[in-house]
This record gives structure tokens, C-alpha cells and sequence, in this order.
């Protein structure tokens, strides 16, 4: 087990980084910065050169591989970092220079445990692409098919494991102060990240990804998955057909071509909302590098590491809470936030109506455009805390993509409304779903599976309280303090200063970290 120094060292270490980026600054001024936090961060950016402006996006590329990975979810948590931090966070890209080709030739004869030449006819030994986990060659089969072929880079998985390990110490001690930073749960966003890079580093689970996903899209136009080769598939290589497109971020491209640009957002969105709503399995990582623009317009998917799942009843919700925003009926969205248990219980439904309405009668109609962000997020952010909301870590890679795909939608359609987009897809799934059709469909079906349980559920009641035998009932015995119990408090006593002590230091390092 790694010990608390180590974790402190490497906490601090990265901090330094940081703090040479200016990206301290943010919790030195964060009125729910812990003091001993504050002051720790001062002191790790004693005697540094720090920017004018902070650079939060290329701290986190200088500190390496993990560190991209958790500098793009907290660019989804503008709650936790802050809105400039998340921002820049934004621009933080998964490039990294490839390793020598001798290396990846080591790993793909290895997993197939044969020469690469029987394998494939060509296999380019410059990377078309090189990110913190894997790299991508151009490749074509024996059997003459143009593929792509995804390689995990050697021992990037012992870094990635060290790394989240300390993540992980960082949440929890950070957790442990209380406050603020515990009601928005570090150690449950650790544990998100812990098992997406997981499926990133097993590429057979990401094959299988893919697979699921084009059967969840097969019957819809525009939108294309690249087909899986299984036989030159393993753990640490994947294998999957070669698309012929143009990347979506290539704006000028897609216009010379004479693509429909609002016609491509509008199926982005909606391609999008499908998949969360209808099928409630989504590609989680639809950012502008993973999304390509075919010759017939359509929207070809690559990367599939992370994906997301929602259960039935949780897209209901997430379709009825959308709709309510869509058409102004708060009263719903907040009723919804009470039967889903966001919002405790002790508050007042109405009150918590009249709080959405604030922030959502100021964007009803408007272009991104004309949104202000800042103003929008404030007002969610004070919602939240007003209302005692805890994160839902079930919902962190929702909102990861959403953010992304409302931002390339944007690039391509400046003027685009997303409101006016996506009401008519999550209207007639609410018809479909909560209609009386359904409504009696998931009747007949719950009754059904209520009358088969019913034998087992009767059996168990009768092993849970059999007939009385028969002994009396035996009396109730009273509590006794026992002696090692006692030593035992004296000792927790003497020692809780010292803890004390040690737990203001380390929260103060793992602030570093989190912001």
C-alpha cells in the first residue's frame, strides 16, 4: 500500500505545476477555500513564476496522462473548479507524442502472438493520431480491408493506476473537512473517473462499446458506427473499419464540400438525445475529434472508452424535466427533482419552482448565442446550494456530453436553438413512454412480475419469522461498557490533536489537486 507520504509528495509536486501555471489562484480566492488550504496553496506557489493569466488546460497536459483524463471531466464541473478553470479546461486536448513504432509492433505481435505481417498487408508506421491511453495506425488486412487500428501504449496502465490511487487518498481526506466540498462528493467523481479509464484500457470493452451501440442506431439515418474486427481485436489492440470523412471541427471543409452545416447540428443534437433518452446508452465522448462528416452527410462516431447508461426511469425523469424546461412548466421540473430525491426533502416544491423559473425564463427561446453562460451557471450554482443539492454521479457523464455537444452544434450553427431542436424528439418520446398505452403496458408488465415473485417473497417471510418454539423469549440484556472500550476512547483522545493537525495539512495539499 502506498504510504501518506508518497501521496502527499506526489500531491504537492503536482501542485507546483500548477501553481508555474497560474491555476492556484482560483482557491486562494474561493470563499469556500478551508484557510489551511489557502495558505497551502500560497506556500506552492512561493518563489514560482506565475502568469497573468492562468492556464489551467496545459498545467494539466505538463502533468501528465491521468491528469488530462481528470482535467477533462472537471471541465464539466464548473460547480466544483469554477466557471474561468472549467472554461480553459475546455480546450484540453488527448495529444500526446506517439512511441516509437518498435514498441507498438511489440504490443500488437504479443496480444495475437504472431509476426505483424500475417496479420495485416500495410500497417503505417507513422500514428495517425497519439493520445494518453492508446494510438492509432492506418493498417490494411489480409483479407484487403482498410482498417484503423487502436494500440493501448506499453505500461500506461501501472501510470494510470498509480496516479487514480492518489486521486483517491486526495478525495477522501479532502471530503473529510466537510463543508461545501463534501456536499459536491470529490470522492465519488474520483471513483467516476477510476471506472471510465478502466473500460479505456481494456480495448475489448470499448470494441464491445462500439458493437452495442451501432445495434442501438442501426435504423437511424445519418448516423454511422465503424464496424468491429473482431479476429485482430484484444485487450490492447482494437481493430475497426477505416472512415473515409472529414472531421467535424473542419468548418471550412464541410462548407466547400456544400454540407447542410445546420442540417448536421440538428442531427448531432438529436442523434444525441436518442441515444441518452430512447436507447439510454450514449457515446460519452463526443467531442470535435471523435465525430467525422461523410461525403453523404452523415455523422460517423469513433472513440467509444466512454460510454454512459441511464435506466429507464432516470431518462423519464431527464425527458420530463427537458419538456418542463421547453415549454416553461417549472412546476413539473421541480416535482420531478423531488421524486427522484435531488432535492431533500424539507424543502418547498413551490419555492424551488420559482428558483428554476429564474434561470430558465431568461434563455426560453433564445439562441446559444444570446445566452449568457456565466449568468446561467450562477444561477444553477445557487440553486444547488440553496437547496442542499448533492451531485449525482450517475449524471456527471450526461452532463460531460451534453456540454460537448451543444458546443460543436454551436461551431456549426452558430444561431442554432436548442430548445426549438430537441422539443419535438423528447415531446413524442414523452407521448410514447408516458402515455395511456404505456401507462397500462408497464401496469400489465409490473403485476406480472409482482405474481411471479409472490411464492418466493411468501417462503421468505416464513423463514424470516418461523412459529414459535418452545422456549420462553429471552429478556432484553442491558449495555455494559467494556474495559478495552474505555482504554480505547482514552486513547482517541490523547491522539486527536495530532489528527487534527494532519488532516488541515493534507486537505490543504489535496485542494491542489481538485482545482
Amino acid at each position: 500500500m502506498t504510504s501518506h507520504v508518497t501521496h502527499l509528495w506526489r500531491i504537492l509536486k503536482w501542485g507546483r505545476t500548477l501553481a508555474r501555471h497560474g491555476a492556484l489562484r482560483g482557491i486562494e480566492r474561493d470563499v469556500n477555500t478551508p484557510a489551511p488550504v489557502r495558505r497551502i496553496a500560497r506556500i506552492a506557489r512561493f518563489g514560482a513564476r506565475v502568469p497573468q493569466q492562468a492556464r489551467y488546460a496545459e498545467a494539466f497536459q505538463a502533468i501528465g496522462p491521468a491528469a488530462i483524463k481528470l482535467g477533462q471531466m472537471l471541465a464539466t464541473r464548473p460547480d466544483l473548479v469554477g466557471e474561468e478553470p472549467a472554461h480553459d479546461l475546455l480546450s484540453l486536448q488527448d495529444s500526446l507524442p506517439p512511441v516509437p513504432f518498435a514498441e507498438i509492433r511489440a504490443q500488437v505481435e504479443r496480444s495475437f502472438g504472431q509476426p505483424l505481417e500475417k496479420l495485416f498487408t500495410r500497417f503505417d508506421e507513422e500514428a495517425v493520431g497519439a493520445a494518453s491511453i492508446a494510438q492509432v495506425h492506418r493498417a490494411v488486412t489480409a483479407e484487403g480491408r482498410e482498417v484503423a487500428v487502436k494500440v493501448v501504449r506499453p505500461g500506461v496502465e501501472d501510470r494510470f493506476a498509480r496516479d487514480i490511487e492518489t486521486y483517491q487518498w486526495a478525495a477522501a481526506h479532502l471530503e473529510a473537512l466537510g463543508g461545501e466540498v463534501a456536499r459536491l462528493r470529490p470522492r465519488l467523481v474520483i471513483e467516476n473517473l477510476k471506472r471510465w479509464t478502466a473500460r479505456e484500457l481494456d480495448l475489448r470493452r470499448e470494441a464491445a462499446s462500439a458493437s452495442e451501440l451501432s445495434e442501438a442506431m442501426a435504423g437511424v439515418e445519418g448516423y454511422f458506427v465503424p464496424g468491429i474486427d473482431w479476429d485482430r481485436t484484444s485487450g490492447r489492440v482494437m481493430t475497426l473499419d477505416w472512415i473515409d470523412g472529414t472531421k467535424i471541427s473542419n468548418r471550412q471543409a464541410l462548407v466547400e464540400q456544400g454540407q447542410d452545416l445546420k442540417v448536421i447540428a440538428a442531427r448531432l443534437v438529436n442523434t444525441f438525445l436518442r441515444q441518452a433518452i430512447a436507447e439510454g446508452y450514449f457515446h460519452a465522448d463526443m467531442h470535435q475529434g471523435n465525430l467525422f462528416v461523410t461525403a453523404d452527410g452523415s455523422i460517423a462516431a469513433i472513440d467509444f472508452g466512454i460510454m454512459g447508461r441511464i435506466d429507464r426511469k432516470a431518462r423519464q425523469w431527464l425527458a420530463e424535466i427537458l419538456y418542463g424546461l421547453i415549454t416553461g412548466n417549472y412546476r413539473r421540473v421541480a416535482e420531478i427533482h423531488f421524486e427522484a430525491q435531488y432535492v431533500p426533502a424539507h424543502h418547498d416544491v413551490a419555492e424551488f419552482a420559482t428558483a428554476l423559473r429564474a434561470v430558465g425564463e431568461p434563455m426560453r427561446g433564445k439562441p446559444v448565442s444570446e445566452l449568457s453562460v456565466g449568468q446561467m451557471l450562477d444561477g444553477l450554482f445557487a440553486i444547488t446550494r440553496d437547496f442542499d443539492m448533492q451531485t449525482q454521479p450517475h449524471l456527471l457523464l450526461l452532463q460531460k456530453t451534453m456540454v460537448m455537444v451543444e458546443g460543436v452544434a454551436t461551431m456549426l450553427d452558430p444561431s442554432i436553438n436548442m430548445w426549438d431542436v430537441s422539443g419535438p424528439f423528447v415531446k413524442e418520446w414523452l407521448r410514447d413512454e408516458l402515455g395511456p398505452e404505456a401507462r397500462a403496458a408497464d401496469a400489465i408488465l409490473g403485476g406480472t412480475a409482482l405474481l411471479a415473485r409472490l411464492p418466493s417473497l411468501l417462503q421468505r417471510i416464513d423463514e424470516a419469522f418461523p412459529q414459535k418454539g418452545g422456549a420462553p423469549p429471552l429478556p432484553p440484556l442491558p449495555p455494559v461498557d467494556l474495559v478495552w472500550n474505555q482504554r480505547r476512547a482514552g486513547m482517541k483522545a490523547l491522539s486527536y490533536g495530532l489528527v487534527a493537525l494532519v488532516s488541515a495539512v493534507v486537505g490543504a495539499g489535496v485542494m491542489v489537486l481538485l482545482h
